[in-house]
């Protein structure tokens, strides 16, 4: 089963991991599940903004939780019509891949760069799964 990542507060926390990998067609971020998704912050942004509440940030064990992803693509990819194409493409990958190889209990975030929409679609879902290899959310085959 696979999540989805929807509020900005998800986001925030999966970068604030710090694990990120680049490739030609995509930037993925990966970070373990955390008991609270509770985040305080602040409403201009700043140093604070991802304080997990006291005592609520140790890892959920791997079993339980399933894999989470999101999607994000910035205007510097394109316009609209461009953004939502390269979304597609990266919901497509992960179709192709999460399912029988995403490790659980991890979230993922999937940021669009300029060549994802370009990119041959054989080559987007090798950068996923190099990246995913990478960062440690990927298991050699996990039964469906």
């Amino acid at each position: 089963m696979i999540g989805r990542l929807k509020r900005r507060a998800e986001f925030l926390q999966v970068a604030a991991a710090n694990r990120k990998w680049v490739a030609p067609g995509l930037i993925l971020q990966v970070c373990r599940h955390v008991r609270s998704e509770t985040v305080n912050a602040t409403p201009k942004g700043g140093a604070d903004l991802l304080r997990a509440e006291q005592g609520a940030s140790e890892p959920i064990p791997t079993g339980q939780a399933p894999m989470r992803v999101g999607f994000t693509a910035s205007r510097k990819v394109g316009n609209a019509v461009t953004r939502n194409r390269a979304k597609r493409r990266l919901r497509a990958a992960v179709d192709v891949i999460v399912p029988q190889h995403g490790a659980p209990g991890y979230d993922i975030v999937l940021i669009a760069r300029q060549g994802t929409v370009s990119r041959d679609f054989p080559a987007l879902v090798q950068d996923l799964t190099n990246g995913l290899r990478k960062l440690g959310a990927y298991q050699a085959d996990r039964p469906l």
